[in-house]
């Protein structure tokens, strides 16, 4: 601690940018001048790339706080957050940056601003390690409302790698405090179903072969239901670059949404992208659990500002879960335990995820 400076080593679990988003929204919730160090050391360009960078400057302009060390490449950061504004506030990465991970840095700030926000988040819309804006409007969004509050994303114009040039807009209100989520009853699959899109200069025909392969591939498991995988071209207006995607998205008897989804690229075959993403939801299907892999590590800061306890079942702990829960609890005053779910089937590998939340009041309202 240097004065009351909180110091966060961004080398160590994950190594990456989650580290980064986690510590500066806790940061700046709860008023703790940070310092990063090693940031993204795990990382094969290690500092910050033009995604971190305009994650770190929403955040700072969100507060009206103090960013240090803030340019590509650097390697330590000290932020200094000031009160929690609302308005309207653009970030822009300027490349193919995730759109989503700048609304995962952002969005809980915005919850316990003094007034309504308005975020114009621009760069791409369905990247490459990183959730994509479907799968944050299909399942992120109907799930993390759960904690009691509610936004709205406008998909302006999708963008790809390497160009982006994609915008999404998203509003929200500010809320009191968070309720606590009990996610633990899976229930049984009830529909699947999903979209399979190109854009730019791709024919239709990849989203068909694309969401064709996935459905051959999801019926050698599940034989009896019906699965409607959407094949869509993105209008010229509503996409900048060409890119091509699939999300299929399977729901159950008790609300539950898991995933999977895959990006197309220069010389992977579409029949490829698609059995990619039927099988990374056959995988998250298998486990047990309520949330799928991608989701498990954005809810944990959400858990930790609840008040009361919050309860999910998951599949496997990820690496990204595991950082995100190290980083909440060194930051705030939440309590998480992972133990190895009771299963009458002992073939599942289920783990419930819990936490006693802080409580966080929203000193605004």
């Amino acid at each position: 601690m240097d004065g009351d400076r909180v110091e966060i080593d961004g080398g160590i679990m994950e190594g990456g940018g989650q580290i980064l988003r986690v510590s500066t929204a806790l940061s700046c919730l709860l008023g703790l001048p940070l310092r990063v160090r090693r940031i993204r050391a795990g990382r094969s360009q290690p500092g910050l790339r033009p995604q971190h960078l305009s994650g770190l400057e929403i955040i700072r302009d969100l507060c009206e706080g103090k960013l240090e060390g803030g340019e590509i490449g650097s390697t330590e950061i000290t932020f200094t957050p000031g009160k929690i504004k609302g308005g309207t506030h653009v970030a822009d990465t300027k490349t193919a940056g995730s759109v989503c991970l700048l609304m995962q840095v952002a969005m809980p700030c915005v919850l316990f601003a003094a007034s309504p926000s308005e975020l114009h988040l621009k760069g791409g819309t369905n990247a490459e390690m990183a959730p994509q804006i479907d799968y944050t409007v299909m399942v992120f969004k109907p799930i993390v409302e759960k904690f009691n509050f509610t936004f709205n994303c406008d998909i302006k114009k999708r963008g790809y790698y390497p160009q982006g040039g994609g915008e999404v807009v998203v509003q929200m209100s500010p809320v009191k405090e968070l309720s606590p989520i009990n996610l633990t009853e899976r229930g049984t699959v009830t529909k699947i179903y999903g979209r399979a899109f190109v854009a730019g200069a791709l024919p239709i025909k990849l989203a068909k072969d694309m969401a064709a392969a996935a459905v051959r591939c999801i019926r050698k498991e599940i034989r009896d239901l019906y699965i409607n995988i959407q094949p869509v071209r993105e209008p010229d207006d509503q996409a900048f670059g060409t890119g091509s995607g699939i999300i299929v998205v399977a729901e159950t008897s008790t609300g539950c949404l898991l995933a999977g989804s895959s990006l197309g690229k220069r010389g992977k075959n579409s029949d490829k992208v698609g059995i990619e993403a039927a099988e990374i939801l056959l995988r998250n299907l298998k486990h047990g659990g309520t949330v799928d892999d991608s989701l498990q590590d954005q809810l944990i800061i959400f858990m930790a500002l609840a008040k009361g306890v919050s309860r999910v079942k998951s599949g496997p702990i990820t690496l990204h879960t595991q950082t995100a829960i190290h980083f909440a609890e060194q930051l705030t005053k939440a309590k998480f335990t992972v133990t190895k779910s009771e299963e009458e089937d002992p073939s599942k590998d289920t783990y419930i995820i819990e936490c006693q939340g802080m409580g966080m009041i929203n000193p605004n309202l």
